[in-house]
């Protein structure tokens, strides 16, 4: 490939990139939007919606997913599986329990930890070029972890007792933010490699047959969460009203938030990554995820009407600065 056209499609990929982190930023948001919604209801919604997105969109993909093979199949489902049921399940139940800022900033370690993991096995990037826009992206996730951290001790100083309370729930909820951390850590390297060993598949298709193997996944999630809420008996007392399954109390909300989700979050998401993953080398596409960072960080604050404290906001310039650092390590020289 020649200099130039290293560098369009390093202009391609980062464009792909930014527009899949703006698509995936919409599910921090979610939670928040629906917050008398089990985690298990908003997964499997999500995910029901992306399947029934990617069978309509299969018709005009029909013959190249006729050219996957078994082994592909299964690779989708798992994929699908682990990168989209099982991480959002958790990073729900995440939100849900610590709010928007703190499982968001730690999702937000994703560009260092996908980085580093991908070039431990690749060597993409000597260490040394790497480094800089690494320790700028981490810095500027400390630094917004701060302002978050900052906040919630005022917080709990103004509200006495409820200062203990507060840091449980800011603990369980970091815990499980920690396990969608791995899970998407897992899922991006596995993706960006079946990319780059399936050229003749497009990302279209391959976003396609993701969101295809998700619909039973789907299926079994919903069921699962209509056992949970019709068999198992209310933890909170027979007082506090239970879900209204299957559409629960916002009904309408819900199914037009799934819908946009699953469209727009799910299969647009993952078409654009897809593509960024075969033009970029997973290095750089791991740093790149500080996008949906960026993103779930607007929608929340957009969402609660405020405006980052200004730690915060030197944060988000060092994100920005670091991913453009690091962008630049991998401009071909």
């Amino acid at each position: 490939m020649t200099d130039t056209g290293a560098r369009q499609g390093l202009w391609l990929g980062l464009a792909c990139a930014i527009g899949a982190g703006l698509a995936w930023g919409l599910v921090f948001v979610a939670p928040v939007m629906l917050p008398g919604y089990p985690p298990l209801v908003l997964s499997a919604g999500r995910y029901l919606a992306f399947g029934l997105v990617a069978l309509t969109m299969a018709w005009h993909s029909r013959q190249s997913l006729q050219q996957l093979s078994s082994a592909d199949w299964i690779k989708a489902g798992w994929l699908s599986l682990i990168g989209n049921l099982v991480y959002y399940v958790f990073l729900s139940a995440a939100i849900q329990t610590a709010g928007v800022p703190m499982p968001t900033m730690l999702i937000g370690t994703l560009p260092v930890v996908i980085a580093v993991v991908s070039n431990l096995s690749d060597r993409a990037l000597p260490w040394r070029r790497l480094a800089p826009s690494l320790a700028i992206i981490l810095a500027g996730i400390v630094l917004v972890n701060q302002a978050e951290i900052a906040a919630l001790t005022g917080l709990g100083e103004s509200a006495g007792h409820g200062h203990e309370s507060a840091l449980s729930k800011q603990t369980l909820g970091a815990l499980l933010a920690l396990v969608a951390v791995v899970c998407w850590t897992w899922y991006p390297i596995k993706n960006a490699r079946w990319m780059q060993r399936n050229p003749g598949v497009s990302p279209s298709t391959w976003a396609t047959a993701q969101g295809l193997t998700t619909l039973p996944l789907a299926l079994v999630a919903w069921c699962l969460a209509l056992a949970v809420e019709t068999l198992a008996p209310s933890a909170a007392g027979a007082s506090q009203t239970r879900f209204d399954f299957p559409l629960g109390p916002q009904a309408v909300r819900f199914v037009l938030l799934m819908t946009v989700i699953g469209l727009i979050s799910s299969w647009l998401g993952t078409r654009l990554w897809n593509q960024a993953s075969r033009l970029l080398p997973t290095s750089l596409t791991g740093q790149l995820i500080v996008f949906e960072t960026l993103a779930a960080l607007a929608y929340g604050y957009a969402w609660r009407g405020e405006m980052p404290a200004p730690t915060a906001a030197l944060g988000i310039g060092l994100l920005i600065v670091g991913v453009g650092i690091g962008a630049n390590a991998f401009r071909p020289r």
